[in-house]
C-alpha cells in the first residue's frame, strides 16, 4: 500500500491540564457545565491555545454520483444529486440555513457529479462523471480515489487559508448511503443488515434488496480491509474520498473537525485507517438514525454531543451542534473568575 503520509501533530495534553485549572477558578461549581468543560479542554488541545476559538467556521458540501443506484438501492433518482447541488448553489438547502445562521464560509464541490453544472459560485474538483456501479464493477480506479483524497485535501487547505479554524464536512449524492454501508461492513467486519437504513426513505422491500446489494458487491470486489484507498476504489464515493481528505487537511493544521452524520463518519473512519491520529482532532456533533452510524461512531471513539434524529447529511447535525461548541469556548473566554469577581470560593 504506497500511500501519501501525513504529518500530524500530537494532542497537547499540557495544554490541556492548564484550561483544566483555569475553568477551575471560573464562577461556578467544579464540573458543573459538564461537557462543555470537556469540549474547550479538547479544543485547547486541538488548537494549543489557551483560549481556543471556532468563530470562524467552514463548511465543505462535496457532491458525487453513484453508479449503485442503477441497481433500485434509493428512492430518488441519481438526477436529484445535480437538482441538490443547484439548490444548494441557489442557498435553498438545510445546510444554507445553518451556514447562515452561524455565520460559516460555504463552498459546495462537484467532485463527481454525473452531469456538468455551470455555476459562477461551484468549485470544479470532478474527478469522473459518477462512479461506476460497484455491483458490476469497480466504483472507481485506484489513481481516482487517490486523486479524489487529494481533492479533498486541497479544498481543506484552501478553506483554511481563506481563515477558518473549524471545518464542517457535508455531502450530496443518491446513493452514497448503499457505498457508506459497504465501506462500514468492510471496516467493522459486521453484517450488511445491521448496519443498513432505510436512508432518503426506501421500503422495508427495497431495503432487503440493498443489503442483497451490498453484499454480493463486497463478495464480488474483495474489498482489503487493511487498505482505505482500495476499498474506496472497490465500493466507495467520491464524496466520501474528498472529504477524507478534508479532514487530512484539518488535523496537520490543528483545526478541529465537526463530525456530520452515517457518510460523514464513514470518511472519518477512512481518515482513520490512513493517519490514525487524525480522530485526535475530531468532534462527534450528533448521533444519526442510520442504523451504521453508531457502529460507526463506536469504531471512532467518540460520544455524540446531540441526538435530534437527523438523517439528512449535507454536515446539517454539525451545523446544528456548532452553537453549542462555541458556547464552551465563550464559556473559558468571557466567564469571570472567583478572584476577578470578588467572589468567595468553596471552602
Amino acid at each position: 500500500m504506497n500511500q501519501q503520509v501525513y504529518s500530524i501533530p500530537k494532542l497537547n495534553k499540557e495544554m490541556g491540564k492548564q484550561v483544566n485549572e483555569y475553568i477551575n477558578t471560573l464562577t461556578k461549581p467544579i464540573g458543573s457545565l459538564g461537557k462543555l468543560e470537556e469540549l474547550v479542554i479538547n479544543l485547547a488541545e486541538m488548537k494549543n491555545e489557551a483560549f481556543p476559538s471556532v468563530n470562524v467556521p467552514g463548511v465543505l458540501v462535496f457532491a458525487g454520483d453513484h453508479g449503485i443506484t442503477a441497481e433500485g438501492v434509493s428512492a430518488y433518482p441519481q438526477a436529484v444529486t445535480e437538482q441538490m447541488v443547484l439548490n444548494f448553489l441557489n442557498g435553498g438547502a438545510a445546510i444554507n440555513v445553518f451556514s447562515r445562521q452561524i455565520g460559516a464560509l460555504l463552498e459546495i464541490i462537484d467532485i463527481g457529479v454525473a452531469t456538468d453544472i455551470e455555476h459562477t459560485s461551484l468549485v470544479n474538483k470532478k474527478i469522473r462523471y459518477g462512479t461506476a456501479n460497484f455491483y458490476q464493477e469497480d466504483a472507481m480506479t485506484f489513481a481516482e480515489a487517490e486523486e479524489a483524497i487529494e481533492a479533498g485535501y486541497s479544498q481543506g487547505l484552501e478553506m483554511i487559508k481563506r481563515g477558518v479554524n473549524c471545518l464542517i464536512l457535508g455531502e450530496m449524492g443518491i446513493g452514497n448511503t448503499t457505498a457508506s454501508s459497504a465501506i462500514l461492513a468492510v471496516l467493522s467486519n459486521k453484517e450488511v443488515h445491521s448496519l443498513v437504513g432505510h436512508g432518503t426513505g426506501i421500503s422495508s422491500e427495497q431495503l432487503l434488496h440493498k443489503v442483497k446489494v451490498i453484499n454480493q458487491a463486497i463478495l464480488h470486489r474483495k474489498p482489503n480491509t487493511h487498505d482505505p484507498i482500495d476499498i474506496l476504489a472497490k465500493v466507495g464515493g467520491f464524496e466520501i474520498a474528498g472529504m477524507t481528505g478534508a479532514m487530512l487537511a484539518a488535523a496537520e493544521n490543528r483545526i478541529p473537525i465537526f463530525v456530520d452524520g452515517f457518510i460523514s463518519t464513514t470518511a472519518a473512519l477512512l481518515a482513520k485507517s490512513i493517519a490514525i491520529n487524525v480522530v485526535d482532532y475530531m468532534i462527534m456533533t450528533h448521533q444519526s438514525v442510520e442504523p451504521g452510524h453508531e457502529i460507526a461512531i463506536s469504531l471512532l471513539g467518540k460520544k455524540p454531543i446531540l441526538d435530534l434524529g437527523f438523517r439528512l447529511g449535507e454536515g446539517t447535525g454539525a451545523a446544528v451542534a456548532y452553537p453549542i461548541i462555541q458556547s464552551a469556548t465563550l464559556m473559558l473566554k468571557e466567564m469571570a473568575t472567583f478572584s476577578s469577581a470578588g467572589i468567595s470560593n468553596k471552602n
